[in-house]
């Protein structure tokens, strides 16, 4: 099981409130609502190993290469990622809470956590649980390797599991094409433009019309037929995006992660002192105790 760190953290601190808090007043509203989200998964999924995946770098120098308008629109002046303070002052204590459980961290400087979860998805070897609330990761699944994504559809609460029956189903294109779909629709949320005029709709029927992308961009500089009414013109101007997008949404499955990252859960903390300091010290209470508990069960 692979977790979108970030994507899970975001969701927990947006769905307990601020008033969550430790001892010294540190709002502590995201690490809980995570670690209560991760004891959900362990006692519901029984992953044989859990990997927790970090964004070393939010906004990769490949990818703002490509397209500087990458995440630009999410920049602070000095380069970071604009995130509430509340949340901020979480981030760091949340990857000290994960080590100190015992739980194994996988990121890589100059890539961001899709990269690394892509890679280790890649490497495997057994059924794969990709857990986040991006769509961009739906481009992972894969019927037949048993890589699925279970997508937070609201909050924490509730898990869509994803295969490429279901992208099929969403989309309505092949299931194993979702990366060419999105470079076509665009993603505002990642500064991502799409070809304008061409909508969800469009998209789709461009993929079921040329089986993938490389095949439209090849049908569009020889001038042959099949397209939509209408669609030709945007797709002539978009021409120079259709060529760099695609480095910018597929995820890099060549991340030169170590093999050490093995991901069993301990059946006891590395430093259950250690552990246990933490939690006193940042009021986890109840969240700790019941994901520690829940890892314990699973062995």
């Amino acid at each position: 099981m692979l977790l979108d760190t970030a994507s899970l953290y975001y969701r927990a601190f947006y769905g307990m409130p601020e008033t969550v808090t430790a001892p010294d007043g540190t709002p502590v509203n995201a690490i809980r609502g995570l670690l209560d989200a991760m004891a959900r998964l362990v006692k519901d999924h029984r992953p044989q190993r859990l990997v927790a995946c970090l964004d070393a770098d939010w906004r990769p120098a490949f990818r703002v290469q490509a397209i500087p308008g990458y995440k630009a629109h999410r920049a602070e002046p000095d380069g970071s990622e604009q995130t509430p303070p509340g949340l901020a002052v979480q981030i760091p204590l949340i990857t000290q809470v994960l080590i100190a459980a015992g739980v194994a961290i996988a990121e890589h400087d100059g890539y961001e956590a899709d990269d690394v979860i892509a890679t280790l998805a890649v490497r495997a070897t057994q059924p794969v649980d990709v857990v986040t609330g991006d769509r961009d990761l739906f481009q992972l699944v894969d019927d037949e390797r048993q890589v699925r994504v279970l997508y937070t559809v609201k909050g924490l609460g509730r898990l869509e599991p994803v295969t490429e029956d279901e992208v099929a189903r969403k989309y309505d294109i092949p299931g194993d094409r979702y990366a060419d779909f999105a470079v076509l629709r665009g993603d505002p949320s990642d500064g991502l433009p799409g070809v304008p005029g061409i909508g969800e709709k469009t998209a789709a029927a461009l993929i079921r019309a040329f089986g993938d992308l490389e095949s439209m961009k090849n049908a569009l500089d020889k001038g042959h037929g099949g397209f939509p009414p209408g669609t030709r013109k945007k797709l002539e101007a978009a021409r120079d995006y259709l060529d760099v997008a695609p480095a910018v949404v597929a995820t890099a499955t060549d991340v030169p992660l170590g093999d050490d990252i093995d991901g069993t859960l301990p059946a006891v903390p590395p430093d259950p002192d250690l552990i246990a300091e933490i939690g006193d010290e940042l009021g986890l209470g109840s969240s700790l105790t019941r994901f520690l508990a829940t890892a314990t069960k699973r062995q």
